[in-house]
């Protein structure tokens, strides 16, 4: 099926339904994310220390609000599922873009805590351990406005004395 572009609302009495073979992607190396590849999709993290940098936020105004090439992303969603337990994983911005919203680190002895990110955190690193980061974890992350990126939905699965998974990169 070809791809649609609609420009205005759209309404579904039965609701979008995303799935089918091309709904997820295995990241098995260092990967520069894009919206048209990875918007919306499932992402498979198959590379303990792999290192995923998020598309630059692009708040652009076309002239047409109805060329589908425009490149205004904001409300574009990444959804990161870790199915090799992390290492030293990195989720990053480019940078000038932030991360704002919370994550959950949570235990197998009944320890969880919500960390919230810095002003000038760009980096969430997972180790696997203090971090989170075992196998099951999940991260979702949208982009929101100018430079932010909001962390939402999200647990990390750790183990021994859970810390921030927050960093300056």
């Amino acid at each position: 099926m070809a791809k649609s572009t609609f420009s205005g609302p759209v309404k579904s009495l039965s609701g979008f339904i995303s799935a089918g073979v091309n709904n997820s992607v295995s990241l098995t190396a260092d990967t520069t994310l894009t919206v048209a590849d990875h918007a919306g999709k499932i992402l498979l993290c198959n590379d303990a220390d792999g290192k995923f940098t998020l598309p630059s936020i692009n708040i652009s105004v076309p002239t047409d609000s109805t060329d589908p090439s425009q490149s205004n992303n904001i409300g574009a969603s990444f959804y990161f599922v870790i199915e090799t337990a992390a290492t030293d994983l990195d989720i990053l911005t480019d940078g000038t873009d932030k991360f704002e919203g919370a994550v959950l680190v949570a235990v197998d002895d009944g320890a969880k805590k919500a960390f919230v990110p810095a002003a000038t955190n760009d980096v969430m690193t997972m180790n696997g351990s203090t971090k989170g980061g075992i196998a099951g974890s999940v991260v979702k992350v949208t982009a929101i406005d100018a430079v932010t990126y909001l962390v939402h939905d999200s647990l990390l699965i750790g183990s021994g004395t859970i810390v921030t998974p927050f960093a300056d990169a």
